[in-house]
């Protein structure tokens, strides 16, 4: 049985893939006009299984751009940020995605700017609560006015017609997981890993001038030491950049500012940067723009 569903759909593919190799990377579908198309609901796919499986390779890709507005991706496990969210055309079924996956429309996945390739999210629909766990496997919206763009059958689940605000939030264990699976990683490699010698950093250099408050603003949280203190040395300028070691994480942070300087360097990195940054109060994660 078959379900009809509204959604928006492409007016022109833009030519070229942008990155990774997609063979969709570069759609934007502006001008777009409502048509009918159909999402089965009787694919029998076992989505549990689709989305945990290994990928045919882990991507996470290099800083580009769209419309002079700067993409870095990043390994973070503490995403969790809203925007608007549209729907992936079910006629680019086939297609090959980032991470080497055929895209399906039939079942939960994504593209995301930013994340790794695979990784697991939920996205929330603000304007109805629903909620739906999927799998983000290539890279777009190549439009600076979305940050994610859902399959039908994902659309679907969520109340998703054509474009609404949602949250997006990286679930950390089952993105480890689903890393793993793709890199063939087991609990031997891994103690290797961990038993390594370590180069020791550097520290960054800090300016003088501080800035005392309960606010911290969080740039990126990444696995590489030398990718965090290079993103801390290129974001010196907007204040205190850091690096904080966290389990195997390296955060890049600004720390201990008021409400007025967290304000200006998350406006300032938007701006500049087309970044999306974090935003923790005392510690704890709040919305970014709740100052």
């Amino acid at each position: 049985m078959k379900k009809l569903i509204s959604l928006a759909v492409l007016s022109a593919l833009v030519a070229g893939c942008m990155d990774g190799g997609s063979d969709y990377a570069g759609y934007g579908y502006e001008g777009m006009e409502e048509e009918q198309l159909a999402v089965n609901n009787d694919a029998g796919l076992n989505t549990d299984a689709y989305l945990m499986a290994a990928a045919p390779k882990y991507y996470v890709g290099s800083a580009y751009k769209i419309e002079d507005v700067s993409y870095i991706p990043t390994e973070d496990l503490e995403y969790n940020q809203t925007g608007i969210a549209g729907i992936i055309p079910t006629e680019l079924n086939g297609s090959k995605t980032s991470d080497g996956e055929i895209f399906d429309s039939n079942q939960l996945v994504a593209t995301s700017k930013t994340l790794p390739l695979p990784s697991i999210v939920r996205v929330t629909n603000l304007d109805n609560g629903n909620a739906v766990v999927v799998r983000v496997n290539n890279r777009g919206p190549f439009v600076n006015t979305r940050i994610m763009d859902l399959s039908a059958a994902a659309a679907q689940q969520i109340g998703l017609n054509r474009q609404a605000k949602v949250q997006v939030q990286v679930l950390a264990p089952q993105s480890l997981a689903v890393k793993k699976a793709t890199l063939g990683e087991t609990d031997k490699t891994a103690t290797e890993t961990e038993n390594q010698p370590k180069n020791v950093e550097t520290p960054v250099a800090q300016p003088v001038e501080t800035v005392s408050g309960d606010y911290t603003v969080q740039i990126a949280a990444v696995y590489s030491e030398d990718n965090a203190n290079a993103l801390a040395k290129e974001m010196s300028q907007y204040g205190d950049a850091v690096v904080v070691k966290e389990g195997d994480m390296y955060k890049v942070r600004f720390n201990n500012l008021n409400a007025q300087k967290a304000r200006q360097i998350i406006d300032s990195l938007r701006s500049d940067k087309g970044m999306a940054p974090g935003l923790l109060k005392s510690g704890k994660w709040v919305n970014a723009d709740s100052i």
